[in-house]
């Protein structure tokens, strides 16, 4: 009998490929989405359930009535500058919403979370790459209520018997090599997919956020990493606590730096296409680099990034942008 997983966020860029995955692997995902930042078009397998993580009784009988084995959460909001002008918004959704979220959990007897987290709750490098024991001092609101949950998770841990893996990710790209879904935001911020549209439409220009970082361009260096291997990664995280394995964090990256103008130039190599770029200030909150470690992953979940070639990354996200899905 196929296990039931709960995917909280599975309408958004990396949670609709996370459903596809657990469908192909024999799990029977249940989505759960307000459609706030996700597009139900995005949802390829599985049943959507439209609501709200404040919805209590919506909650109850979800848990009531579909029988979750675990739970996947990808349901917070992730703009860092956002969370910098709107703190309050950052805390209700992020922290709030996965309270309310694991308190029914406790109620019902559900065991398990995988939690989407990130190296924003790292912060300022202390060393390079970044390992899971390096200090958690986040920059912005955004990381701090990623910290928060990762701190709520061990105390529901203690009192409650939660069993969780905090999976701490830098930069997700790309998009399915399949086609189906991929990266769509309202506004989109990422770097890769604005580069893509900058392409695609004229009336797009791209905004590079500072260029004097202490880095040999002096833009921003940053660790991508490909949506499949990270679904694959929270897969692997689910059959780690199915086996028993102990509550822990995982960084998940390819450990290595590309900067701002380097992907331009890998997507300039892709594309064919030259890329037209101006120079803005610095956004709050952005350490200049953030590389991480995955070797903790590589040993204990046996996980191994299958698209770590940043040009694959790019192309299979150029597939997806070329089909003209969410231009905004």
């Amino acid at each position: 009998m196929a296990r039931n997983i709960l995917v909280v966020g599975g309408a958004g860029y990396i949670g609709s490929y996370m459903v596809k995955m657990l469908a192909r692997h024999g799990y029977q995902p249940f989505v759960l989405d307000n459609l706030s930042r996700g597009h139900k078009e995005l949802v390829v397998a599985g049943e959507l359930i439209e609501g709200d993580l404040f919805d209590y009784d919506l909650l109850n009988d979800l848990f009531s009535d579909k029988k979750i084995d675990a739970v996947f959460h990808f349901a917070a909001l992730a703009y860092v500058g956002e969370s910098m002008e709107q703190p309050s918004l950052y805390y209700k959704n992020n922290v709030c919403a996965t309270w309310n979220l694991l308190d029914l959990m406790v109620k019902h007897g559900v065991k398990l979370f995988i939690f989407s987290s990130t190296c924003a709750t790292y912060g300022e490098p202390q060393w390079l790459p970044l390992t899971e024991d390096h200090p958690q001092n986040p920059i912005s609101p955004y990381g701090r209520t990623k910290l928060v949950i990762e701190w709520m998770l061990e105390d529901f841990r203690e009192a409650y018997g939660l069993k969780y893996v905090n999976l701490r990710y830098f930069n997700a790209a790309g998009a399915d090599p399949e086609g189906e879904v991929g990266e769509w935001h309202e506004p989109e911020t990422h770097l890769i997919p604005n580069i893509l549209l900058s392409l695609l439409y004229e009336d797009r220009i791209l905004e590079v956020y500072g260029n004097d970082y202490p880095t040999p361009d002096g833009t921003c260096i940053r660790d991508y990493i490909h949506i499949h291997d990270l679904c694959r990664a929270h897969l692997l995280a689910l059959d780690y606590l199915l086996d028993g394995g102990e509550p822990t964090s995982f960084n998940l990256g390819n450990g290595e730096g590309y900067s701002i103008l380097d992907i331009i130039k890998a997507t300039e190599k892709v594309t064919r296409k030259k890329v037209k770029f101006e120079y803005r200030p610095r956004r709050p909150g952005d350490p200049a680099r953030l590389i991480g470690s995955a070797e903790k992953a590589e040993k204990v979940l046996g996980w191994k990034s299958e698209f770590g070639d940043i040009e694959t990354i790019i192309e299979t996200a150029w597939n997806w942008h070329k089909k003209g899905v969410g231009k905004i």
